[in-house]
């Protein structure tokens, strides 16, 4: 937020929004001109991550924003880890590129976060755009029995998800996350490159002592999959194998090899009887080479995982947590 006569000075503000584009061109305006009209003062820093659609243009033409530029595609994970890295707030609140706030987002996010101190993330009530009547697109991640992570209330009205709660994880997409809880816990895992980064950290949160809250009052519109085709291989990749990889790291021991075990499986019967076309195409999640993609990696990140276990067990009780801030 460009800062006006009579406003609050960087050391003052509470707020630094990141918000993370690739070949977002056409959808940062509107995201930005909500950033502009927010009634709490704050900081906004956009991570380009080596766009070739003009945006970079389009982002010289906006003096209210501090522009980080990657080099490389880094993904979600690792822009908005480059975005938190030169944040200097209290407070680090994410926004989608596709997402639209109102004027009171970040109110409503410091607000309840004041209130609960205890709370390493708030995120928010997400709708989908052009939804008559209004249906959610998340309002907190919850994690099924399958061990696969989901939207609460996707596809509800947001009258039923009312109350402020606590829930299992934060959405990325739009939240508010304290500054010194994700730092303590080390940050985003960057290697993830985008989805299911955003349950890891939660869940690390957690561990850590923090609680995850959502804050329904604090409303952002959602343009769903504006970014990434959900039906493309990009998603059906990272999203099976980033499920494995945060399994093999959080999870018991149990549930991970049991999660992987029934991944094998489930790709060993499929080699042997194929599933069926969907609307004219097999889903990529169902092809036995995107399978074996992933299992490929899980292998390869296991060493990985191993070690990260070990660090955080020799870290429990370090003080890490909401007494340590």
């Amino acid at each position: 937020m460009a800062e006006d006569r009579g406003a609050p000075s960087r050391s003052e503000l509470r707020v630094t929004v990141v918000v993370v584009s690739w070949e977002g061109a056409h959808l940062l305006p509107a995201c930005l001109d909500s950033l502009q009209a927010q009634t709490l003062p704050h900081r906004v820093v956009v991570v380009d991550n080596a766009s070739t659609d003009g945006t970079a243009e389009l982002l010289s033409r906006r003096p209210e924003v501090q522009v980080v530029r990657t080099a490389r595609n880094e993904g979600f994970a690792g822009g908005v880890q480059r975005g938190i890295d030169v944040v200097e707030t209290e407070f680090v609140a994410l926004l989608n590129n596709d997402a639209v706030a109102a004027p009171d987002w970040l109110a409503e996010l410091v607000r309840a976060a004041d209130a609960h101190p205890g709370a390493a993330a708030i995120t928010s009530m997400m709708l989908l755009a052009d939804s008559a009547p209004p249906r959610v697109n998340n309002a907190g991640v919850v994690l099924l029995d399958n061990w696969y992570g989901a939207d609460r209330g996707l596809g509800e009205s947001p009258a039923g998800l009312t109350q402020a709660t606590e829930v299992f994880g934060f959405s990325g997409g739009a939240a508010l996350l304290r500054t010194t809880a994700v730092r303590q816990v080390g940050g985003f895992a960057t290697e993830f490159f985008l989805y299911y980064e955003d349950t890891e950290l939660s869940w690390r949160l957690r561990d850590a002592g923090w609680t995850i809250r959502v804050q329904p009052t604090a409303v952002v519109v959602h343009e769903h999959s504006a970014t990434v085709y959900q039906r493309s291989r990009s998603f059906a990749y990272h999203n099976e194998r980033n499920r494995l990889w945060m399994l093999l790291l959080r999870a018991s021991p149990r549930t991970a090899v049991s999660a992987v075990l029934r991944f094998l499986l489930t790709t060993v019967s499929l080699a042997v009887r194929p599933a069926p076309p969907v609307g004219g195409e097999v889903p990529w999640n169902l092809r036995v080479p995107l399978r074996l993609a992933v299992l490929r990696d899980v292998v390869r990140y296991t060493p990985t995982a191993f070690r990260e276990r070990a660090r955080a067990s020799r870290e429990t009780g370090s003080g890490q947590g909401p007494a340590a801030t």
